[in-house]
């Protein structure tokens, strides 16, 4: 009984220290406040089992790294295959026409091309140096790369694939804008898109354009290229393919069967569709057609076809 007075009467003298412990707790609780904005997100990247490790505080963690840094320019560029064996579609996820650009794109057909005004184009240079590489083409996201038949997209890919990864990585304008001083213009499509309305333009002209606009340009565009409207006499529609379709031997199945069907049928004055070479490729559709008569002659009509396509050997009448 004795030793429970006494603990009784001891319960006082241990309540009567407590009081200083507060102050000691709060101190500890807003040091810990402190440290847990300072140092919390390191202990908590950790993974370990036992005691959390604390980073320095010069090693700043994933949660407290600001965005610009987190967030570095990711590059994800896709290829895709063309109805031309010769020619690859690259999305680099990137815009490559410059704003303001007035046409829908840019094609670049020899290595002066791409260095001439009014819209240079480094990349364009450098993939023009490649062994192989005869056209470049700048759509609005995309990049169309077309290579000489005898050329292997095994040994010309990876270049081609690097030089763009880098050019977009740089952050560089792709393509450039000076001022031609002698008129000159050394890239095709750098002038105001055929195909945007023209208060001039007659009303068989303008639905012949909204046409080709609406129901033509994304499908060519889905294949890498693009398509020009030059004009429209006698009924016939002149018209210009760019890009992968420019050189694609199914071209003329394209133009006969898609874009010429398709117009004779919702426009009826429209009796044809006629397809616009430059002199450069008039020249070439030339001296192509000369060498498919001289293989014919040598081999003899009864030779087996070694070439296919419209007004190739295996269809030139014996």
């Amino acid at each position: 009984m004795a030793s429970r007075r006494i603990s009784r009467a001891a319960v006082p003298l241990f309540t009567k220290t407590r009081p200083a412990k507060p102050s000691i707790s709060i101190h500890r609780s807003s040091a810990r406040c402190v440290h847990q904005s300072t140092r919390l997100p390191a202990m908590a990247a950790s993974n370990a089992s036992t005691r959390p490790t604390l980073n320095a505080l010069h090693q700043p963690s994933a949660m407290l790294r600001p965005a610009a840094v987190t967030g570095s320019r990711s590059i994800f560029i896709q290829t895709e295959n063309t109805p031309n064996p010769d020619a690859l579609k690259f999305l680099p996820n990137h815009p490559i026409l410059p704003p303001g650009l007035s046409s829908p794109f840019l094609e670049y057909l020899n290595p002066r091309a791409t260095l001439a005004p009014p819209h240079p184009s480094p990349l364009a240079a450098q993939l023009m140096n490649i062994d192989g590489i005869t056209s470049v083409f700048y759509g609005a996201d995309f990049i169309t790369v077309t290579k000489a038949a005898d050329a292997n997209w095994a040994h010309v890919k990876p270049e081609v694939f690097s030089l763009i990864t880098e050019a977009v990585t740089s952050g560089a304008q792709i393509v450039n804008i000076t001022e031609s001083k002698s008129g000159e213009q050394g890239q095709d499509g750098g002038e105001e898109d055929s195909l945007s309305y023209n208060e001039n333009d007659s009303e068989v002209v303008g639905m012949i354009k909204e046409l080709l606009e609406t129901r033509i340009r994304p499908a060519i565009q889905e294949d890498g290229g693009d398509i020009e409207f030059r004009g429209f006499e006698e009924g016939m529609v002149l018209l210009k393919l760019r890009g992968a379709c420019r050189t694609c031997d199914s071209s003329t199945v394209t133009l006969k069967n898609g874009i010429e069907g398709m117009l004779m049928h919702y426009i009826e004055e429209v009796k044809g569709v006629t397809q616009v070479l430059d002199q450069e490729e008039e020249i070439a559709a030339l001296e192509f057609a000369k060498f498919e008569e001289k293989l014919r002659l040598q081999k003899g009509p009864d030779a087996a076809p070694s070439t296919v396509g419209k007004g190739s050997l295996d269809t030139v009448p014996g």
